[in-house]
């Protein structure tokens, strides 16, 4: 938009990421002179991310697009504690070695959106564990607790929320947004980080992050948020019938993904496109601007960019490629969610369940005593019915979207 100098904001505006930034004005002129160097954090408490992160890896993406140095920051160190922002209760604890393996395998996502290296504007990986696995209690408290005022800590809403519900908050968890705080300072003097970016529900811990720079260091630094991203009907972005949406192949199939973002509501659309892609804002216009049934043209193309800069070109092609077939020609694709079925049958429940079209058998069947269950094409009224499963496999559908493919083991 017209009101900033710097590529970034300009970009992060016009896409719609920002919800909230710190002095704007102070942030955008360093953005127009010189690389920035920003971070974003991601607890490891899954070997996969899902679609609920996407905006702030596409953040990071942006940021590098616009010449800038992206941090992502793994949370090594505060998984071990875990996020109390608008949880209900608190987080399993896990082990430093299934920690160690969740951030291998979340890498291999960031590798697809982000490049790597050496060079100003190269993205890398870091991890807290680093230095918070370092740290002394009594000097800790001395040189850093000193800057916090707990008052002002019961007044987040992160907080309030849980206290207002009289749900336990452990002191555990209230150190979280401490040791957040001390993240940012920590890449401030390490690598000279100068923003800090999450989702809304951040904001205090970022403040705090700011707040704590300024006064040890004497140094500037910034913050950015992001709106809440809910689709059109009020849900929370990546929330379906069927769990969520992973971003690694290993956690949820290529299909499946191309599947989540071929089923976008009309009016989220233009505004996925945005966020998730890397179209010109051009050609999202004359996309979301498509009326009637040429909108379901606009949706496969968000489906496809999508799906191709997550899994990649190949992935994309195919998964389209077996929707195609699957909804125009009634066939049973390629890359449909799989289940070998032994002995040649299964019942309908274990079947739903099986290929991820219900979450649990209750789940399944409700979907078939409310007609949304076929198999074959056909509408099953029994849920006790025995599928018989043999040659090229059966096709079984949840609602007229979500399909999956039994087949013969062996």
């Amino acid at each position: 938009m017209s009101e900033y100098r710097s590529e970034l904001l300009r970009t992060l505006s016009a896409r719609g990421y920002i919800h909230q930034v710190t002095d704007a004005a102070a942030l955008d002129a360093l953005a127009a002179t010189q690389v920035v160097p920003g971070y974003i954090g991601f607890d490891p408490t899954a070997p996969s991310l899902h679609v609920g992160s996407l905006v702030q890896i596409m953040l990071l993406r942006r940021m590098q697009q616009a010449g800038h140095k992206p941090v992502v920051l793994m949370g090594g160190g505060t998984g071990k504690i875990g996020d109390p922002s608008f949880k209900d209760e608190a987080r399993r604890l896990m082990t430093d070695e299934v920690i160690a393996s969740n951030v291998a395998s979340i890498r291999t996502v960031f590798d697809r959106f982000l490049i790597f290296g050496d060079g100003p504007s190269d993205a890398v990986m870091v991890d807290n564990a680093d230095w918070l696995d370092k740290l002394e209690y009594i000097p800790f408290l001395r040189d850093i607790g000193q800057h916090f005022s707990v008052n002002r800590m019961l007044s987040f809403d992160s907080v309030k929320l849980r206290l207002d519900r009289e749900q336990s908050l452990s002191f555990l968890e209230f150190n979280y947004m401490i040791l957040q705080a001390y993240d940012f300072r920590e890449l401030s003097r390490r690598m000279g980080v100068r923003l800090q970016m999450g989702g809304s529900d951040q904001w205090g811990n970022i403040v705090n992050g700011i707040e704590l720079t300024r006064r040890v260091d004497r140094t500037e630094v910034y913050g950015v948020t992001t709106p809440l991203i809910t689709t059109a009907d009020g849900g929370k972005m990546g929330k379906t019938m069927s769990g969520a949406v992973w971003l690694n192949e290993d956690a949820l199939p290529a299909y499946d993904y191309w599947q989540f973002w071929r089923n976008t509501h009309d009016a989220d659309v233009g505004r996925f496109l945005r966020l998730f892609t890397d179209l010109p804002l051009e050609e999202i216009a004359r996309l979301e601007a498509l009326g009637g049934a040429e909108i379901n043209e606009a949706k496969k193309v968000l489906a496809d960019e999508a799906t191709t800069m997550c899994r990649g070109r190949d992935a994309a092609v195919l998964a389209a490629e077996t929707a195609r077939r699957t909804f125009e020609e009634g066939a049973a694709g390629e890359a449909l969610p799989t289940h070998p079925v032994p002995g040649g049958s299964i019942g309908i429940v274990d079947a739903l369940v099986a290929l991820g079209l219900a979450a649990s058998k209750g789940e399944a069947r409700r979907l078939i005593k409310g007609g949304g269950a076929r198999v074959d094409g056909e509408r099953v009224e029994d849920e006790t019915l025995l599928v018989s499963v043999a040659g090229e496999g059966v096709r079984v559908s949840a609602g007229k979207k979500n399909h999956g493919l039994l087949v013969p083991q062996g």
